[in-house]
């Protein structure tokens, strides 16, 4: 399996090596940092020297042509209208995507003018286009895996909560994390709090910014063939009732003020079944710790917790172990619940 690398950050060290351990052929990798462009793969993922360098993405469609790969791992940006120019280089070179981009997981309901886009051009060159990563298990087919023991199902809730001082200051800064109440009100929550109709006219336009869990919602709902008849974004700040401080602000949060944000995603079904999804990063408290905890209600009421999940680790994997799927997929963009459940791929064949 030959594969290319696009964005060469902190997630490509897993994802490059998890490639090579599995005996794939990675050939090229790209991204648009001066400080590494020119280097050894090798000096990203901490191993002996490879041979491939790291190409600005500039050069992507003429090193795609020389290259022909058979896939290739996006792990750069978080939105499918962002990622959209480089798939759509690698689609008219006849290369698979899979992308850790977290809309693309489902970006049906958020953004569906990208993904007829993609599904088209996918479809026009014969290939398949897929967003996998952590939420492909942990938010996905564990889920769906529990509801199956159920007889009967009233909502499904997903809850997960991550430590801000985890991900950096700019990670921090879109959480509204140390801006004071009033602040976080105009910065955060005007821009993420819109009516039904604002929310509808900007999904139509391209332009909505759904949260880290909106996709899962409709991952959710199609993988158990549900019909989704409304669905609905809230946020709200998280507080804490001592003062706590940041070292990633290298400030103190006063007791009360915002430590970060929490988004609430609630979908509505035909079939009555109601999924809700909580996304929440903030400044932990010291006794506090990353979860990942779904809780069923039906006959019978159901819950499992993952505490501390290894959430680097686990999406480069399942990204990396979902290559072979998506190259034995139909042409499209084709979500993961549309595929074979997700298994650990010791070697690539």
């Amino acid at each position: 399996m030959k594969v290319v690398q696009v964005g060469c950050g902190k997630m490509s060290a897993y994802s490059m090596r998890y490639v090579l351990e599995r005996k794939g052929e990675l050939v090229g990798a790209y991204d648009v940092s001066d400080k590494i462009i020119g280097k050894d793969i090798a000096e990203i993922i901490g191993c002996a020297p490879t041979g491939v360098t790291v190409e600005h993405i500039d050069q992507l469609d003429a090193s795609l042509k020389r290259l022909q790969p058979e896939i290739a791992i996006i792990t750069t940006k978080s939105l499918v209208a962002s990622i959209y120019p480089v798939v759509e280089i690698l689609a008219k070179n006849h290369v698979n995507v899979v992308s850790i981009c977290e809309e693309l997981f489902y970006s049906w309901d958020s953004n569906p003018t990208v993904s007829k886009k993609m599904d088209d051009i996918a479809k026009e060159y014969g290939i398949t286009i897929t967003g996998s990563g952590y939420q492909d298990v942990s938010w996905g087919s564990m889920v769906t895996a529990l509801a199956a023991t159920a007889a009967s199902i009233k909502t499904i809730h997903g809850i997960s909560s991550y430590n801000l001082e985890d991900y950096g200051l700019e990670t921090a800064a879109m959480h509204g994390a140390g801006l004071n109440t009033e602040e976080f009100k105009e910065q955060i929550l005007e821009v993420n709090n819109v009516s039904q109709e604002e929310q509808d006219a900007l999904i139509a336009k391209g332009t909505f910014l759904p949260g880290y869990m909106w996709p899962v919602n409709g991952w959710v709902a199609s993988a158990l063939d549900l019909h989704v008849t409304k669905i609905s974004q809230r946020a709200e700040a998280t507080t804490y009732s001592t003062d706590l401080y940041s070292n990633t602000l290298q400030k103190n949060i006063p007791a009360g003020q915002p430590t970060g944000l929490r988004t609430i995603v609630t979908s509505e079904t035909e079939e009555g079944i109601t999924i809700i999804t909580e996304c929440i990063g903030r400044v932990f408290s010291p006794d506090e710790k990353d979860v990942n905890e779904w809780i069923i209600k039906g006959e019978p009421d159901m819950r499992f917790v993952m505490e501390n999940p290894a959430t680097v680790e686990m999406t480069c994997a399942c990204a990396v172990n979902r290559l072979p799927d998506i190259i034995a997929a139909a042409p499209g963009y084709i979500t993961s619940e549309k595929m074979p459940c997700l298994t650990f791929k010791r070697r690539f064949k």
